[in-house]
């Protein structure tokens, strides 16, 4: 056995023992637990959070984005590829069976996500020029009290979407080109794609917070609308 075989089993072996026995079971566990103690507020509040989708930009300056932005943004950061080949694969294998658990799941762990995000609101900072910035790291440190711990995560997560996230949707899309382009990895098609999603990434994440709200409200719809009608 080579190194890149012993690699992928290894990775794949504490990728099954995470996900079958630890991860799985803590974010049921955890998902039904903040439900429980926020009275289930992803069903109280159900009728809020569309009025808050729906509702104007608040005039805080030119740097300020919509609710609707808000939430392309964070669905953006959320949807990818897996949940649209995990989704497929859930189904291929458990029958429609699997599309209520997946609903139940979703339902569930609404509540987590409210409370990651509740979270991030109370602990954010505004920086130098007025912008906010906040999430899991900052809440580590400020509200748990550990610093290292809270570098640690943002490392960790930096090095997830700079080696793993991106990678792998890079990946996906030109794999996909493979089966219509004939002479795909030959002709340097592969090189030229690569290239065009850095150049479009970078436009995007240096042209700060405002591009990437904007861009993503135009983009995350039509993907949606393209998906869903896919689907059907």
């Amino acid at each position: 056995m080579d190194i890149n075989e012993w690699l992928i089993e290894l990775t794949g072996n504490i990728d099954g023992f995470m996900y079958t026995y630890i991860l799985l079971i803590l974010l049921v566990v955890t998902g039904v637990y903040f439900t429980i103690r926020t009275k289930c507020v992803q069903i109280r509040y159900l009728k809020d959070m569309f009025r808050q989708v729906t509702e104007k930009k608040h005039v805080d300056g030119e740097k300020s984005i919509s609710s609707f932005q808000a939430l392309m943004v964070s669905t953006a950061s959320r949807v990818g590829t897996g949940n649209i080949a995990g989704v497929a694969t859930a189904i291929a294998l458990g029958g429609p069976g699997a599309v209520f658990w997946m609903w139940l799941m979703a339902i569930v762990g609404a509540a987590s996500a409210f409370i990651e995000s509740t979270l991030a609101q109370i602990w954010k900072i505004r920086g130098k020029e007025g912008e906010f910035r906040g999430g899991p790291a900052y809440y580590i440190e400020k509200a748990l009290g550990h610093r290292w711990l809270g570098i640690l995560f943002a490392v960790l997560l930096i090095l997830c979407y700079a080696f793993g996230f991106n990678g792998l949707q890079a990946y996906n899309a030109c794999s996909a080109l493979e089966y219509y382009v004939p002479d795909y990895n030959e002709n340097g098609l592969a090189m030229i794609v690569g290239l065009l999603l850095v150049l479009m990434t970078a436009t995007v994440i240096f042209g700060g917070q405002k591009r990437i709200s904007v861009i993503t409200s135009i983009v995350v719809p039509v993907m949606a609308l393209a998906y869903i009608a896919i689907a059907l």
